[in-house]
């Protein structure tokens, strides 16, 4: 069994990854509050990544971040601490927790990292301007620790579009707006979590051992095609 660190399991995409990976494998999540599903394989330690102290563990052989924001406001209303905010929580809490444990993913089987970035790191969008700046620079980070942590550590990350999460909830909130949202993907569809999760289990699995430093858009088709 391969012991897998998540951090922000608890719901969303990172609740997905547990589900689709604790049957076969010992998980250990980090977050403020418990996944709700209880597992002989799962075990929580609460704690608060940009905050606490985080819990020593010895040996790593993958570790998944998983928290984000969704902070969708014109410039003018986004104030410089929504900057540090999104920047504390996408890019700071990814190197708290990757300095923390590299000595124990170095001790690891076939080691990898999985971080979390957006389409509208790539897209331009209204409104993206504090996370897209946060999650490019999610992107740099991946590119850059890849290239550092050849050929021990595997480093990459999944650009998601729209994920039917409670962080996206407000954008999802009523058929008019699930609608537009839908129109807008070339695929006539956004993303359900469990998509998320079957990505994150293959780019951590020896099935993608070859692939390090590369950015994935899961994103029905928003990014590449004009339609």
């Amino acid at each position: 069994m391969n012991k897998i660190l998540i951090i922000g399991g608890s719901k969303g995409i990172g609740n997905s990854i547990i589900n689709a990976l604790v049957n076969e494998n010992k998980i250990i999540n980090i977050s403020r509050t418990a996944p709700l599903q209880p597992h002989s394989n799962l075990t929580h330690h609460p704690c608060d990544i940009l905050i606490d102290d985080l819990p020593n563990i010895e040996e790593i052989d993958k570790l998944i971040y998983c928290p984000g924001s969704i902070n969708l406001k014109p410039i003018s209303r986004l104030k410089l601490e929504d900057f540090r905010s999104d920047f504390e929580i996408n890019v700071i809490g990814a190197v708290r927790a990757i300095q923390h444990y590299l000595p124990s993913l170095k001790k690891g089987n076939n080691p990898s990292i999985l971080l979390f970035s957006t389409v509208a790191a790539k897209l331009g969008m209204p409104f993206h301007a504090s996370v897209a700046a946060a999650k490019s620079a999610v992107e740099g980070l991946t590119k850059s620790l890849g290239a550092e942590f050849a050929p021990t550590i595997r480093v990459n990350a999944i650009a998601p579009t729209v994920t039917d999460t409670d962080l996206a909830a407000k954008l999802l909130r009523n058929e008019r707006l699930i609608d537009s949202i839908k129109e807008r993907h070339p695929l006539k569809k956004f993303l359900a979590p469990n998509e998320v999760a079957d990505l994150a289990t293959f780019l951590i699995s020896d099935k993608a051992k070859s692939i390090s430093g590369q950015i994935f858009e899961l994103d029905c088709g928003i990014v590449s095609f004009k339609i």
